[in-house]
């Protein structure tokens, strides 16, 4: 166990301190692993000016091409952070049919000090392993962000204007509304039970914007507990992920327990109070919704066994009712314990890609959403990583999320299409999770 320095500092604003990092290290390297002040979001972690990265890029078959989880096998102690591609399942699969994406498969980076905000106590502290790193930062700290710093983020941010109607769809509404059908027609044939279809919309980054204003902004609206933002450095520069991910992947502590929250089920939420309340009676009721959730329930459960104790998996929480700012979701808890001879790592393996994001029977569900869907989902759908100094591991599912490629940012969204499913019902929910997140830079 790594031992950690720590030292408290005058409380600032996340967004403030951001600008500020950037101001002294550039942007490149920067990660900020969001919360939205709830028992779940409690904390903020944010960090720059990397001391060590690893990119990974291609898949089995390409010359030169890195194997994304031997790189993770090997990674020295330390604090990581980074992102993980759903096309890393050709490591995983390589006979299933992936595509290829112009993102890094794998981005993630060591930084030493990193920056902890406490959003309940509104605390700040510094922790860091090296002694000279970690009076650097702290000298910094305390010349640079004064008690005299604009507190007040809406003073120092640029507001982001990108209208709705320049977001180029790949897949029209009419075009996915004949995707779900064909995803009912082979659940029907018993090909598959049930697949996470998904959609996806560019634009042009607006000349000269700062992704911290637009994280900033995003987050003002579409708080929650497992969102972030990391901008790459390296051989991945112009690259970066900007996430309001409401899902929890896996979890992983130092001890071996585990636990996974997949979301299955989702409504929007309501202006006045009553309708609000029917809508989410209306998802509790659900056997559609239910049936969902629960076959993704099984499917992780029997990914978890692979490297988890025989006995140890249970499922403290099967369906239950999650509230955010803009939807209602439907939200299982699985815990179990990992074998001793097995690492986060094989965790992450047995379990890529994400039940909830792909389907099941979950290789064939990869197979025909790679049939329908127009391009790569790069980082969409993967999975935002962080290791701490303890070994301790966490994760969530890139949802609600937006991909940077140099000027370009790009969007996805997706819906779990069963036998029940109604095709248009299945389109304008792709609307529930998008708009809220496309209407916050407008």
């Amino acid at each position: 166990m790594t031992t950690t320095n720590r030292q408290q500092c005058n409380w600032q604003n996340p967004l403030v301190v951001a600008k500020k990092l950037i101001q002294e290290w550039g942007k490149y390297g920067l990660i900020w692993l969001d919360g939205d002040g709830t028992k779940l979001g409690r904390w903020i972690t944010m960090a720059i000016d990397p001391i060590d990265h690893i990119c990974c890029r291609g898949r089995p078959e390409e010359p030169g091409a890195l194997n994304p989880f031997e790189a993770l096998r090997n990674l020295e102690p330390g604090h990581w952070t980074g992102w993980l591609s759903y096309e890393a399942g050709a490591w995983i699969e390589p006979t299933n049919p992936w595509k290829a994406d112009n993102m890094a498969t794998l981005w993630i980076a060591r930084h030493d000090p990193v920056l902890r905000f406490d959003l309940k106590k509104r605390e700040l502290w510094i922790e860091g392993v090296d002694p000279q790193r970690f009076q650097s930062l702290q000298t910094w700290l305390q010349k640079s962000i004064t008690k005299n710093t604009l507190i007040n983020s809406n003073q120092i941010k640029e507001d982001i204007k990108i209208p709705i109607e320049t977001w180029k769809w790949l897949t029209s509404k009419k075009d996915y509304i004949y995707q779900v059908e064909q995803v009912k027609s082979w659940i029907a044939s018993g090909d598959i039970f049930q697949a996470n279809l998904s959609a996806c919309c560019t634009t042009a980054l607006p000349d000269n914007s700062c992704l911290v204003d637009i994280f900033g902004q995003i987050r003002n609206n579409c708080a929650s507990p497992f969102g972030g933002m990391i901008i790459a450095s390296g051989s991945a520069q112009g690259e970066a992920l900007i996430s309001t991910s409401p899902e929890r992947f896996l979890k992983v502590l130092s001890t071996g327990v585990v636990e996974s929250r997949p979301i299955k089920g989702t409504r929007p939420r309501q202006k006045t109070i009553k309708d609000d309340l029917d809508m989410a009676i209306e998802l509790i009721c659900s056997a559609k919704d239910r049936a969902e959730n629960v076959m993704i329930v099984d499917l992780l459960r029997n990914d978890l066994g692979k490297v988890c104790t025989p006995g140890s998996i249970q499922v403290p929480q099967l369906v239950g009712l999650e509230s955010f700012s803009h939807v209602h979701h439907l939200t299982s808890i699985i815990r179990g314990s990992l074998r001793s001879t097995q690492t986060w790592v094989d965790l992450l393996q047995a379990c890529w890609p994400g039940g909830s994001i792909s389907g099941a029977p979950k290789l064939r569900a990869c197979q025909r959403l790679h049939d329908l869907e127009p391009t790569a989902r790069g980082p969409y759908c993967g999975s935002m990583l962080h290791v701490d100094w303890n070994g301790n591991f966490d994760s969530n599912i890139l949802i609600r999320s937006i991909l940077v490629k140099n000027s370009t940012l790009r969007v996805h969204a997706g819906c779990g299409i069963v036998a029940e499913s109604d095709p248009l019902t299945e389109a304008n929910e792709l609307d529930w999770k998008l708009i809220p997140l496309l209407k916050s830079l407008t």
